[in-house]
């Protein structure tokens, strides 16, 4: 699977060990940045992610900040993304089975990260239940 992913400076450390997973895991990441630590402005590098999902570039995005929040606020601003902020495993398999989240936010300083990499195991692992789910799916995506 091509994975896009993107964070600011506050989740360029688990970005980067996300990465290696992806790749450990056999799948493709596409990095669309920030390439360092050095102060950014977060949609500059989440929309490039978000627009990669859309557009069909890449089948599913991670974005990483510092507490996720703004992340998923800019990545659900595109239409045909469904990001969920994850803080644990729960949350990744809810949004998956229930929400078919295509684009996944984590929060650099909200969980240490082990418990980041077990969140996108957990969303990569997890599939749709479709069913009743798919026609709220369908409203999101009116």
């Amino acid at each position: 699977m091509t994975i896009a992913i993107g964070s600011d400076h506050a989740g360029f450390r688990y970005k980067e060990a996300i990465k290696n997973l992806l790749t450990e895991l056999g799948h493709t990441p596409i990095d669309k940045g920030t390439f360092s630590e050095e102060t950014v402005d977060y949609p500059r590098f989440i929309r490039p992610v978000a627009e990669a999902v859309a557009s069909g570039e890449t089948e599913r995005g991670i974005v990483l900040g510092g507490s996720g929040n703004g992340e998923a606020m800019m990545a659900n601003r595109i239409k045909g993304v469904r990001c969920a902020l994850c803080w644990n495993e729960e949350s990744a398999r809810l949004g998956r089975q229930h929400n078919n989240a295509n684009v996944i936010s984590l929060g650099q300083r909200m969980m240490s990260e082990e418990t980041a990499l077990r969140i996108v195991r957990v969303w990569l692992d997890t599939p749709f239940e479709g069913g009743r789910h798919q026609a709220r799916i369908d409203q999101l995506d009116a």
